[in-house]
């Protein structure tokens, strides 16, 4: 029996489950970035990767978990630059803030997004996902309360072992508008 064993094995032992997680959780953050230099391998749609039904069942609460703490962690950016300077690094001017109090309220509210963002790089292990996490991806769900991913079942399986595919995607970008009709008029 297995009472209160948390998440699926995928016939992985746990060293290489937790990095096909980290694998796949990148991935799909990896699929946002600017492809000017990668024409050859770009992704279909941005923001979007196949898998099979269960791993993309895994990952989806590890991406959420990333969004989540990128979220808290550009909240955290955002009201350090009140106590930001606007001098070149290395002048007089840049010294003399150095040294002054309004420094060390820009370390300490510049800490937690440095450590949102250590936490996410824990996770993913790829530090390219992490900057396009908090530079593309998580600004685009400042407003939404969570559920920042779908799974969508593929009606055809996997051709090796006939296994269930998945769509993992963003919510947002690929979301269906409802047509409205327009009103009848009736002649008038």
């Amino acid at each position: 029996m297995r009472h209160l064993r948390k998440g699926r094995v995928l016939g992985r032992s746990p060293s290489h489950r937790k990095a096909l997680f980290s694998n796949l959780a990148s991935a799909i953050f990896l699929t946002e970035r600017d492809f000017s230099d990668l024409d050859a391998n770009k992704p279909k749609v941005p923001g979007r990767i196949v898998t099979t039904l269960e791993k993309a069942k895994e990952i989806r609460p590890i991406v959420e978990k990333c969004i989540t703490i990128a979220k808290k962690g550009l909240a955290a950016e955002a009201s350090a630059d009140a106590f930001a300077t606007t001098a070149e690094r290395g002048s007089d001017a840049w010294k003399a803030w150095r040294k002054s109090e309004s420094w060390q309220k820009w370390c300490d509210a510049k800490a937690p997004g440095v450590n949102a963002r250590r936490k996410v790089l824990s996770i993913l292990k790829d530090k390219q996902a992490v900057r396009v996490l908090f530079d593309k991806v998580a600004p685009r769900f400042t407003d939404r309360a969570g559920g920042y991913t779908r799974i969508l079942r593929l009606a055809k399986p996997r051709v090796g072992d006939a296994g269930t595919r998945a769509i993992l995607e963003f919510v947002g970008k690929n979301d269906r508008t409802k047509a409205k009709a327009e009103k009848p008029s009736f002649g008038e």
